[in-house]
């Protein structure tokens, strides 16, 4: 089914429109370097051009590039810039999930159990064509920062690397097997946690993120 369908609730268009078009971007409905249409973008929406140029502002230097007389991309980043992505990744969010280790309370870990529980029996969640969050409170890895209680580290990474981490954490999850096998080092990450096990949990949250970064090869072999 397509993203970009029309909007129908006119008070929240240009979030509406903001999250749609992430989505298009991060599943691959718009590829890494690829111009965006505003105007055919703003007709299969069904809204005018104002919203939509205040969502793709939001996405600036994010996931969209704008250019002088060229007008706005897809962000592309080179295998030296995924390598310093996903170094700077694995030290935040291992970080992350240690903290999370020593402070989830009951009802969080119950949560995260709940969320992972659908995530696996949802098969627009969890497919073959790759393993997609569709937003913050959906995503395993982001509740686990909140869990972490460091103001400064959420920052970082929710607000800093958050929107180029989704794009290449969707296309990792494309390679025939990977949205599986994700799923269960999530499910190993959760049981860390449960154990409030800090070395535990950031080793296992570290080599899931290595594992993603892996994963992404033939993807890059592929586009170079």
């Amino acid at each position: 089914m397509p993203v970009l369908e029309p909007i129908t609730h006119p008070s929240t268009i240009a979030s509406e429109a903001l999250s749609k078009i992430i989505e298009a971007i991060v599943t691959g409905e718009f590829k890494p370097g690829e111009r965006i249409p505003e105007a055919e973008i703003a007709r299969q929406l069904g809204i005018s051009r104002g919203p939509l140029r205040e969502a793709l502002g939001r996405l600036e230097n994010r996931l969209v590039t704008r250019t002088p007389r060229v007008g706005v991309s897809v962000i592309q980043l080179t295998e030296k810039d995924l390598a310093e992505l996903f170094t700077v990744r694995e030290a935040l969010e291992g970080m992350a999930c240690r903290f999370a280790a020593e402070r989830i309370t009951d009802d969080e870990l119950g949560s995260l159990k709940q969320l992972l529980d659908g995530h696996g029996a949802d098969p627009t969640v969890l497919s073959p064509t790759g393993y997609y969050q569709r937003s913050q409170n959906e995503d395993f890895h982001f509740q686990i920062v909140r869990c972490s209680r460091n103001e400064r580290l959420e920052h970082l990474l929710m607000e800093g690397l958050y929107y180029q981490l989704r794009l290449y954490r969707f296309q990792a999850s494309t390679q025939p097997g990977r949205a599986e096998t994700a799923f269960h080092e999530h499910q190993a990450i959760f049981e860390a946690l449960q154990a409030r096990d800090p070395d535990r949990a950031e080793k296992t949250m570290r080599a899931h993120i290595r594992n993603a970064l892996h994963s992404l090869q033939p993807v890059l072999n592929a586009a170079g």
